[in-house]
């Protein structure tokens, strides 16, 4: 005869739904799930409280990986690296928010399938690089933009991150997803070299590459179409570069 299961437990899992939807603080609510569940599993409190210091120290370094590279982002910005980035790209005649991006979108993709996923990434490349100068790839073609083109080109430009990440990786040989796969499969029965599921990935992530920069390209299109096209000496005269340069040297100032 089995012995019974203790589900009791699980009732830590309905802590978390419970706090996420009356939007208590996540911290609280984790720290709140794991004094039950331990509780629940007749757990000594001393035993708890151990295991979530010991978890604190193991994983303290993280907050130093995830707050120095924002310090530093955050330090560039407030020297004018958006600005700059608009400017540099405003000069680039053959430029365009829809080229910008699929280059962007190889790029990642090639990095992220060689397994360097730390290259690019929201945070760290897309809020102060590529969203401002796909922003000023636009300004110099069309002119002046709303606040509604602005978030769409911000959203593209995070798209393309995403994309280029998440298909891109499955095509590296380590990433824990293949190894995962291949260690199911083979409890399974079922012997496959991570090699193989690595490469089945490709056809997927050169898909998924093909769909995304055809939705780019017709962002060029749509922008043309809904904000006419100007050539960039025109758009240069109106809110080109030379304005997003006065925007910068009034904001440094």
């Amino acid at each position: 005869m089995q012995p019974a299961v203790n589900l009791y437990p699980l009732v830590g899992v309905a802590v978390i739904v419970i706090g996420f939807l009356l939007r208590f603080n996540p911290m609280l609510i984790v720290a709140a799930a794991a004094i039950v569940t331990g509780l629940a599993a007749h757990f000594p409190i001393h035993h708890i409280l151990a295991a979530i210091g010991s978890g604190f120290v193991k994983t303290r370094v993280i907050s130093l990986i995830i707050l120095l590279p924002l310090a530093v982002v955050g330090l560039l910005e407030r020297h004018g690296l958006r600005e700059r980035a608009q400017i540099w790209i405003s000069g680039i005649r053959a430029a365009t928010p829809g080229r910008l991006l699929i280059a962007y979108l190889f790029v990642r993709e090639i990095t992220a399938a060689l397994g360097l996923t730390g290259l690019g990434g929201h945070a760290q490349m897309v809020r102060p690089l590529i969203a401002p100068m796909t922003e000023g790839a636009a300004e110099a073609r069309h002119g002046k933009l709303s606040d509604a083109i602005r978030y769409r080109l911000r959203a593209f430009a995070a798209a393309s991150d995403n994309v280029g990440l998440f298909f891109g990786e499955d095509v590296f040989v380590a990433f824990g997803a293949i190894v995962l796969m291949v260690t199911f499969l083979k409890e399974a029965g079922i012997v496959v070299e991570p090699m193989h599921v690595a490469v089945w990935g490709m056809p997927t992530a050169l898909a998924a590459f093909l769909i995304q920069s055809f939705r780019l390209y017709r962002l060029d299109a749509w922008l043309a179409r809904h904000l006419g096209s100007r050539s960039v000496t025109d758009a240069r005269q109106g809110t080109g570069s030379e304005n997003i340069a006065a925007k910068a040297q009034g904001e440094n100032a």
